[in-house]
């Protein structure tokens, strides 16, 4: 939307109304003089009264909790020692009198003000900070046709930062920012051009979030905590088909997780991801620079994964991440060869269309699905691309190629792909990765122009260049877009992970149940026999109802 010009008005008229105008801010101004004045007043003759008052009140909250600290036993005695003690007052020479008058002083003792007294407003260095950044606003919130400029150099910050707080170092935590209403807060570019500058004059280093009120045409700015890194990997109180990418803030997220943190329990808002039938994001593609926690995030998924399912396993990077999950019960294939990954994801990939198949009779005969295809099908993909290349190399088949049907179709019969790449290889990825993983995750550092191509719409926090391993941004579908924070998950035979975290990720691990050697002879020797045919009738007819469900 384009800044339209004000309509000119005579001269004569804009006096009139600039006059009226001070006029009404001139009375306005003298009655809020008035009522400060007369509440100041009130205060300062009443001030006695009511610290006496909220002494007693005070006094007799301690009497209260006296009295209920005391054992039932023991309460008699205590009110035959009051009783004597008022009885010796009342006979006492001016008894009463001394004892109201030390009453009176023990009240006024307690209903002190307690608390330091907080200066009304800012300091000279915040106020220096706040009036440079209303200066730096001047040229995106004014205009030379505005009658009554709200931002003008040399002007009132004061009606332009209505609120605002600072922190310990003097530095902005919150601030709401008012803005003509000419101003184009409709468009993401005039929005980024703000964000910037707030970011870059509030101090950088920090995560800013911005909530624009367009229709009150004003802008709320708050510093964002960061975001817990020491929560390990552990059994999440999820429900079958829910699983944890990560945990994030609470603004947005309505429910929260009870957690396991060392020897406390605390609850911590989760970023969950519905997978199943009834999903409309089944899939889920990874984005990161090398070291981002992208693997991290794949291992995190594959132990959740394991309690429910079973887990295919395709490694691209070569540097064997994944080597404590093989052999283990519930992992069919850790794979890190391209032969291997051919012969898995094609595994995978006629198993969907058994599924289908099975489950479309089933429905025809009016019978619930097949036992054997219920149990999920999870097939983890890291850096799938470096395959592509050896595949183009050695004149092969593209293991890409193979992900079409799961990725198409495995929704219906409880099959589950998830893709982690780097951004190197983003181009790399096939039209049908791109296409049907509606769950995204962007992990590490990123630029605006990545945040918005990966997830389909920019965050509404300032992205920060160093962010721990696993910091991120999530977006499920067409949701909002959340922080990230991926559960510690580290590699348990890397010698740079805590004991704390291997131990963490060992404890997960299910039964080592079929030794390496055998379990790779055996998948060698099915890989060499031939698959069964499948009819394409069949694979239509089944795709054709998993489509219109």
């Amino acid at each position: 939307m384009a800044r339209r010009p004000l309509p000119r008005i005579l001269s004569t008229g804009s006096a009139q109304i600039a006059r009226s105008r001070e006029l009404a801010r001139a009375q306005l101004t003298r009655s809020r003089e008035l009522a400060r004045t007369a509440s100041d007043s009130a205060s300062d003759v009443l001030h006695p009264l009511i610290t006496i008052t909220r002494g007693l009140r005070r006094l007799a909250s301690a009497g209260r909790r006296r009295w209920a600290d005391t054992p039932k036993d023991k309460r008699g005695p205590l009110l035959f020692l009051v009783a004597s003690v008022i009885l010796v007052v009342a006979l006492v020479p001016y008894g009463p009198l001394l004892a109201v008058i030390t009453l009176m002083a023990a009240a006024a003792w307690q209903g002190r003000d307690r608390e330091p007294a907080t200066p009304d407003g800012p300091d000279e260095s915040q106020t220096e900070r706040l009036r440079s950044l209303y200066e730096a606003l001047v040229p995106y919130f004014s205009a030379a046709d505005d009658p009554a400029p709200l931002y003008t150099h040399g002007g009132e910050w004061e009606k332009a930062f209505p609120e605002y707080e600072f922190d310990g170092t003097s530095r902005i935590s919150s601030l709401l920012v008012r803005y003509p209403a000419y101003f184009t807060d409709g468009e993401a570019a005039a929005r980024a051009r703000i964000e910037h500058l707030l970011t870059a004059k509030s101090g950088r280093g920090r995560e800013y979030h911005f909530a624009w009120d367009e229709e009150g045409n004003e802008l709320a700015v708050s510093v964002l905590a960061p975001l817990p890194t020491d929560i390990a990997a552990q059994r999440f109180v999820t429900a079958p088909g829910e699983t944890v990418l990560g945990f994030t803030d609470p603004t947005l997220v309505q429910r929260m997780l009870p957690l396991t943190h060392g020897a406390q329990q605390r609850d911590v808002p989760p970023v969950v991801w519905r997978t199943g039938i009834r999903s409309t994001e089944p899939h889920l593609l990874a984005l990161g620079q090398p070291g981002s926690g992208t693997s991290t995030l794949l291992r995190s998924i594959a132990l959740q994964a394991l309690q429910y399912g079973d887990v295919v396993i395709v490694e691209g990077g070569g540097t064997g991440e994944y080597a404590c999950l093989t052999g283990r019960d519930g992992v069919l294939a850790v794979e890190c060869g391209l032969a291997g990954a051919l012969a898995s994801v094609e595994w995978a990939a006629t198993e969907t269309e058994r599924r289908l198949i099975a489950v479309n009779r089933a429905r025809q005969a009016g019978n619930p699905p097949p036992e054997d295809t219920k149990r999920p099908l999870w097939i983890l993909l890291d850096r799938p691309t470096a395959f592509s290349h050896l595949a183009a190399a050695d004149n092969r088949k593209d293991p890409q190629s193979l992900l079409q049907v799961p990725l198409r179709h495995g929704r219906a019969v409880g099959v589950t792909v998830v893709v982690a790449e780097q951004w190197d290889g983003l181009d790399a990825l096939s039209d049908a990765v791109r296409q049907h993983t509606r769950a995204r995750v962007v992990l590490g550092p990123a630029t605006a122009e990545q945040l918005r191509t990966a997830l389909g719409a920019p965050p509404h926090t300032t992205p920060v260049a160093d962010v721990p391993p696993g910091r991120g941004y999530a977006r499920l579908g067409t949701g909002p877009v959340h922080r990230l924070q991926v559960p510690a998950t580290p590699d348990p035979y890397d010698d740079a992970t805590s004991d704390a975290h291997r131990q963490a990720v060992l404890e997960l691990l299910p039964e080592r149940t079929t030794p390496v050697e055998a379990e790779t002879l055996g998948r060698l020797e099915k890989a060499d026999q031939e698959p069964e045919p499948v009819p394409a009738e069949a694979v239509v007819a089944e795709a054709v109802a998993a489509e219109t469900s």
